[in-house]
């Protein structure tokens, strides 16, 4: 089983290997920039979200401050806060770093992106503008905890007469904020253009073909764009962990033994993990210090 990603990773003595790190704590565009071209087979990974306060910014300790109760982040739902920036500024802040995901990655590799529902066409958007080609959606099927929210406790509260309150209230008839039972998250599936046929890029890179046969999740079955798994019971300090079953599921499908496996924003370092499991070199960068030392240490532990 790989150890730790090989030294000719990097190009720059600031992220050499002579001291094995599965995870980087840096800000991913600095430690791109010191990798070779064409170094990585497969990218997996969960960039920010945009929404409550999950941007280029993100503070996982801030954020889970502000959340108070049980799923509200100051006084609106999660996932309530719309605002129209939101798009255009995730898509923005991709864009440069799939550009480096074209230069770092082997013709012919996937990239696997996790994005919230509603900004995943501004995600895909920008990893194409790149120079991607978007293969398909998968999508990430689980059974969530529903979010909507009633507004009578909103109405209770305003200053006016009671009758009035309770005319909206019936006239409401119950109904919730526009939020449907979570059941699904989106994965975009990506595709650096190949290097000739797919049999002559696989010759050359063993990048841009799948393996089907023997699947983590759904055994016996061909793997299809819905692949159900349960969100995990233990964050392990982070808000959107992925289940690490699903994560070997797609590293096995997506990329052979010999694959060096990229996360630029590592998080928990469940790709990592999930990576080592399977056999897989891997390197992973998260920004946050404290969380890059405990996904450090998960990654180091995995068997």
């Amino acid at each position: 089983m790989p150890v730790t990603v090989e030294a000719s990773l990097f190009h720059t003595p600031a992220h050499d290997t002579d001291n094995p790190r599965w995870v980087h704590a840096d800000d991913c565009r600095n430690v791109m920039r010191a990798m070779q071209e064409n170094s990585i087979s497969l990218i997996v990974t969960d960039p920010p979200y945009f929404i409550d306060g999950m941007g280029d910014d993100w503070d996982h300790g801030a954020l889970a401050r502000r959340m108070r109760g049980c799923g509200v982040v100051k006084s609106l739902p999660i996932g309530m806060k719309f605002d129209r920036s939101q798009g255009p500024r995730l898509q923005e802040f991709m864009r440069p770093i799939a550009e480096e995901w074209l230069r770092i990655i082997r013709p012919g590799g996937f990239v696997l992106c996790f994005s919230q529902n509603r900004l995943v066409h501004h995600a895909a958007m920008a990893i194409e503008a790149a120079g991607f080609e978007i293969r398909d959606i998968l999508a990430w099927r689980y059974e969530g905890q529903a979010k909507a929210f009633s507004q009578e406790h909103f109405i209770r509260k305003r200053n006016i007469p009671q009758a009035e309150k309770d005319r909206l209230i019936a006239k409401l008839g119950g109904r919730k904020t526009p939020q449907l039972k979570p059941q699904c998250e989106m994965i975009i599936m990506a595709q650096a253009p190949r290097d000739g046929t797919f049999v002559d890029n696989w010759d050359r890179w063993e990048t841009g073909l799948i393996d089907p046969h023997s699947p983590v999740i759904e055994p016996g079955r061909f793997p299809g764009t819905v692949i159900p798994a349960k969100k995990p019971r233990v964050r392990h300090g982070h808000m959107t962990t992925k289940p690490v079953d699903l994560l070997r599921h797609l590293i096995r499908l997506f990329s052979p033994d010999s694959a060096v496996v990229f996360d630029p924003f590592v998080g928990s370092g469940s790709t990592g993990v999930a990576a080592r499991m399977e056999g897989r070199s891997f390197v992973g960068v998260e920004v946050d210090v404290d969380m890059a030392r405990s996904a450090e240490r998960r990654v180091e532990a995995a068997v």
